[in-house]
């Protein structure tokens, strides 16, 4: 009885206890701990965030005959469109950028040889649309030379971390640090790492340091703990500061962000960061953007961050796509053999009546920004693979332009049997303020049956009429599921990695979310 009335006083004074701590902690008053106040708790609720993309329209030859944009060899709208697809969600629109999903993939063109003249290497191919039969497709790929990796330059990486609050899931900043380890086992002794951090605050959490001191870096990175607000414009100018600190001339010099773009304080005015990080680029150093995460995840931010860097931007979603970033295309990932490079192509109103460039949307330049060398455009690493699609509506020989300078021209050059003329504009990336080289090709009409095409041309078709589904777009046609799958199985290749197996997958998961039957 004695004992039952003990235990009956302790109870009381517990609830008393919990009850009063439980007001207190609704009150104004009460102050979490910080390890919970400054600890940012995942919600449902999905904050994601993407640049608006206004497809490019069919454009008239007679009136508009050139075509100029900037190349693009980033890659991380397809990795977050699988993302989404793996957990049973189909992606926004804007997500959707068809040129990176193609770029996604590599791609067996021809490789610079010694009769090459410029880092980059043209290789195309014509047939008929699968998903318009009116309609053709132009599919242009260029190459660069891989990575010799013992003749590479020095490096100084700064590793330029978000630890804040929104970083606390598995798929945030344990990832990130997985990520870059496998980074860090692949770089050379001379090689150095700097580490910058930034949440509430910013710090140096290690200064330039050898790889040689490979448990060093190590540890700094494993103690990282996620907490704090996000004030991602300061660990930006603290990173460049680190960059320049340590710069190696001659050497490869790259900031890498690592974060989910959730920049909620710090930043006023993002074309002012846009502004400062231009303005760095001109003294050599590279910024290169890693996204991680879901929910609250800045896909416009990262990338605006990276064209804006001279850099490129991958998205992680798991270590296998680490793996295929930081190890399988380190060269194209870190070491730059072209930088400003631009292409310009004019068709031949003998064989093309309208065109339209699939993808690149954001990397439309206008026709004048071709000879501009203060006009930015994209970076290619080594061992890149870059691949542009334009879908034609075939003029069969007739021309109908009422145009008098059009016309003359075309009675003096548009019979041949060029369907386009082809430049590239490109900087030497060692050179400061270095001018523009440009090489030319002519594109021969060659109409082949789809059947007949290379298994690289049928697999980059096959993942253009995927991203024209995902978009809904107005000029899909009759494309359809099933014939990307059909496409796609017939044009697997080498496929080491298994990538193109993937992409027919998730294609099969992506027409079940639909319900479309064909």
């Amino acid at each position: 009885m004695r004992k039952s009335l003990v235990l009956t006083v302790f109870a009381s004074f517990l609830l008393w206890g919990c009850y009063n701590n439980q007001e207190a902690m609704y009150s104004k008053e009460y102050q979490y701990p910080p390890y919970i106040r400054d600890m940012q708790v995942p919600t449902d609720e999905n904050r994601e965030t993407f640049g608006e993309i206004k497809e490019n329209p069919f454009v008239e030859v007679a009136s508009q005959p050139v075509s100029t944009f900037s190349v693009d060899v980033d890659r991380a709208a397809y990795s977050n469109i699988r993302r989404m697809i793996q957990q049973g969600t189909l992606p926004p629109k804007d997500a959707v950028r068809i040129e990176e999903m193609i770029n996604y993939f590599d791609y067996e063109y021809p490789t610079p040889d010694a009769q090459t003249p410029s880092p980059l290497r043209v290789s195309y191919e014509q047939a008929p649309a699968p998903w318009n039969a009116a309609h053709q497709l132009l599919c242009i790929g260029l190459k660069t030379k891989p990575l010799d990796l013992s003749q590479t330059p020095p490096s100084h990486l700064v590793f330029l971390i978000d630890i804040s609050g929104s970083m606390i899931d598995y798929n945030k900043l344990p990832l990130l640090k997985s990520s870059l380890k496998l980074l860090l086992h692949n770089l050379k002794a001379q090689d150095k790492v700097s580490i910058v951090t930034y949440a509430s605050g910013v710090r140096v959490a290690l200064e330039p340091t050898s790889v040689r001191e490979l448990e060093k870096i190590e540890k700094v990175l494993d103690g990282l703990e996620a907490g704090g607000a996000t004030s991602g414009e300061q660990g930006i100018q603290l990173a460049y500061e680190q960059a320049h600190k340590a710069f190696i001339k001659g050497g490869n010099n790259r900031i890498i962000l690592a974060t989910d773009g959730d920049f909620n304080i710090g930043i006023n005015n993002p074309n002012d960061l846009k502004a400062f990080i231009e303005k760095q680029r001109e003294g050599g150093v590279y910024l290169s953007v890693l996204g991680f995460g879901m929910g609250n995840y800045r896909d416009d931010m990262a990338e605006t961050l990276a064209d804006s860097g001279n850099g490129n931007y991958a998205y992680i979603d798991n270590l296998t796509e680490a793996k295929k970033v930081l190890v399988n295309e380190f060269g194209g990932t870190l070491f730059t053999v072209a930088k400003d490079v631009k292409l310009q192509i004019e068709f031949n109103p003998k064989y093309v009546k309208q065109y339209k460039l699939l993808g690149y949307e954001n990397r439309m330049l206008a026709n004048e920004d071709f000879t501009n060398d203060k006009k930015d455009a994209g970076e290619v690493g080594a061992g890149h693979t870059i691949t542009a699609i334009y879908e034609i509506v075939p003029s069969e020989g007739k021309v109908t332009s009422s145009l008098r300078y059009q016309d003359s021209q075309l009675n003096e050059i548009g019979k041949g049997n060029e369907i386009a003329f082809l430049k590239i504009r490109y900087k030497d990336p060692k050179q400061t303020n270095a001018a523009s080289r440009e090489v030319v090709e002519p594109l021969i009409f060659n109409l082949k049956k789809l059947s007949e095409t290379s298994e690289d041309f049928r697999f980059a078709t096959a993942v253009a009429e995927f991203g024209l589904l995902l978009r809904d777009s107005e000029y899909k046609a009759n494309a359809s599921y099933d014939q990307v799958v059909e496409l796609a199985k017939n044009a697997f290749g080498k496929d080491e990695e298994g990538y193109r197996k993937e992409f027919v997958r998730l294609v099969e998961n992506a027409k079940l979310m639909t319900n479309d039957k064909r």
